[in-house]
């Protein structure tokens, strides 16, 4: 390798809420030569952040361009509704909207959800993040609907969150620009799929890969050769069928004169 020639990296995007650790030790344990670096980018600027080339893939928030993008789906959350913790909502085990619909509810400017028409009372104003979101709704001014993975990550002590049946739902999907699929981009594939270590799907195989997964000819494998015990195998065959010795009989014993 030359002077000029970087080495190898590779750089994985991942929105809020979502937690790619456990892709990611696989990764240093299967690639441990190639360093992952993580970059964690609000939900609406990771499609800028692949097209600029700034990650090489990442966990998104599912509608993506798929004209440009390609995609796995991996998951759907659960969708919630953050509430202060002595609020009403918390006696029961879940809600639906329906049980929103005079409540005020908080829709962030980088709301992940795509809502047709907003439940609930509009507030005064829409916060700019989820987390200013979560502060007002702490402050007992009104209600959030998110889905579980934002609930579990800006959690505080004072508030609590029960799940919205009939709300929407957001998936979270591994997408990369379909026109720059490495093979790095392969492996990590791999690897989200849950492929073992040995599966070669997407890479090429190395020569000394191919021949020993090649099938051995016909006739060419040798039967081991028999034991040699130095005897005729005919001579052997006729000392099997001889009888065993009689003992000799013993004689009359003597009278003494």
């Amino acid at each position: 390798m030359t002077g000029s020639e970087e080495s190898p990296s590779f750089r994985l995007a991942y929105v809020p809420g979502v937690t790619p650790a456990k892709w990611v030790r696989i990764w240093n344990e299967r690639l441990p030569d190639v360093p992952l670096t993580l970059v964690q980018v609000p939900a609406a600027q990771v499609p800028e952040a692949l097209r600029a080339g700034e990650a090489d893939a990442a966990f998104v928030r599912l509608p993506v361009d798929r004209t440009y993008f390609s995609a796995i789906p991996l998951y759907t959350e659960t969708t919630v509704v953050v509430v202060p913790k002595d609020h009403l909502i918390t006696a029961a085990e879940e809600v639906t909207l329906a049980d929103l619909s005079e409540e005020v509810l908080f829709h962030p400017l980088d709301d992940v959800f795509e809502w047709d028409s907003p439940p609930g009372e509009p507030a005064f104003e829409r916060p700019a993040t989820t987390p200013d979101a979560i502060e007002l709704v702490a402050a007992n001014v009104g209600l959030l609907v998110v889905p579980q993975s934002l609930a579990r990550l800006y959690h505080r002590k004072d508030l609590a969150y029960r799940p919205v049946t009939d709300a929407p739902q957001s998936s979270v999907a591994l997408s990369w620009p379909e026109a720059a699929t490495t093979d790095l981009v392969e492996d990590f594939i791999g690897i989200v799929r849950g492929r073992t270590v040995n599966s070669t799907r997407g890479r090429a195989k190395a020569p000394a890969e191919q021949d020993q997964g090649r099938p051995e000819p016909k006739g060419t494998k040798q039967k081991p050769a028999a034991k040699s015990t130095g005897r005729n195998p005919r001579a052997r065959a006729a000392g099997a069928k001889q009888a065993p010795k009689q003992a000799p009989k013993r004689g009359k014993p003597r009278r003494r004169s």
